[in-house]
């Protein structure tokens, strides 16, 4: 019997890979874009094999092929805002900032679709907010210049991604597969050329000079980006919103704990109760999202 066979524990160990993400852009040298750019090529490779093994065919509209396009741009841009906030605040916080990206998913829903928002959230927005606030202070101008900037950053890595997850779902609104591994595959390689010429533009270079960097970068393509992604993609048609909510928790849940076994992060009650208040907003504001738009931090 194969336990991955299994849609609820592969949905869990996605999770739990993607969780990993910013502890390998932690851990590496090279600059933020530079990550970004590996993490998209290695892994939009992978599921590129994948569609290979499978002999899945990319018969895609020209439409299609334009939506993905837009929704390869709001995925690196996503990258380059969550990977610049990984540097100055650490992995746990920008991740669980980057997934407030469930509060701009209703509001674009309130906005763009006429989708009413529900009760639980309604609540949710300002018990996010009560949460950041008790993690990051209340009085904004006292915070370190660095710091407010890894919280922008982070912020802006919700909105783009959120941009992202929309893109993705009109993509498949005339799609017969249940797994997107043909439109994720040419979003990731897309991206990842937009975020390889960011790189050379803004003076970087894609060179990896330490051994145990490719390593790591590539734990993160193939991990956390492609098998973590594939995991994920293919179990949400098969799971429950419930439990579709809980891994989206679980994500930056686990993301804090690893900043704090791997690099140290100090974290006062008051943070910790932080933390616990956003998790708990972040999970109220997903049970609302439909299987197919909801996005586990990736």
């Amino acid at each position: 019997m194969n336990p991955l066979g299994n849609p609820t524990l592969r949905l869990f160990i996605g999770a739990a890979l993607i969780s990993l993400s910013p502890v390998w852009v932690k851990l590496v040298s090279v600059s933020p874009t530079s990550s970004a750019f590996w993490r998209l090529a290695i892994g939009g490779s992978v599921i590129a094999v994948y569609l290979l093994l499978t002999r899945q065919r990319m018969q895609l509209s020209r439409r299609v092929w334009q939506i993905l396009v837009l929704a390869a741009l709001f995925l690196a841009l996503d990258l380059w805002f969550y990977h610049q906030s990984i540097q100055y605040i650490g992995p746990g916080l920008s991740t669980l900032i980057a997934n407030f990206q469930v509060f701009v998913m209703a509001a674009a829903g309130f906005i763009i679709l006429r989708e009413s928002p529900s009760a639980r959230q309604l609540i949710a927005i300002p018990l996010a907010v009560f949460g950041l606030a008790l993690i990051v202070g209340v009085d904004w101008n006292s915070l370190p210049s660095n710091y407010r900037t890894g919280i922008i950053f982070g912020l802006g890595a919700a909105v783009t991604y959120a941009g992202y997850l929309l893109a993705l779902r009109y993509s498949r609104q005339s799609s017969s597969n249940r797994i997107p591994s043909r439109e994720i595959a040419v979003i990731s390689l897309t991206g990842a050329a937009m975020l390889g010429a960011t790189s050379l533009f803004e003076g970087g270079t894609l060179a990896i000079t330490q051994g145990d960097e490719v390593l790591w970068l590539v734990c993160y393509g193939v991990l956390s980006h492609g098998f973590g992604t594939l995991f994920i993609a293919s179990s949400l048609p098969h799971v429950t919103t419930t439990q579709a909510g809980i891994a989206l928790l679980l994500q930056p849940t686990l993301s804090f704990v690893w900043d704090i076994l791997f690099f140290a992060r100090p974290m006062s009650i008051t943070e910790l109760l932080g933390a616990g208040v956003a998790l708990l907003a972040i999970y109220l504001g997903s049970r609302n999202s439909s299987k197919q738009s909801q996005g586990v931090r990736q």
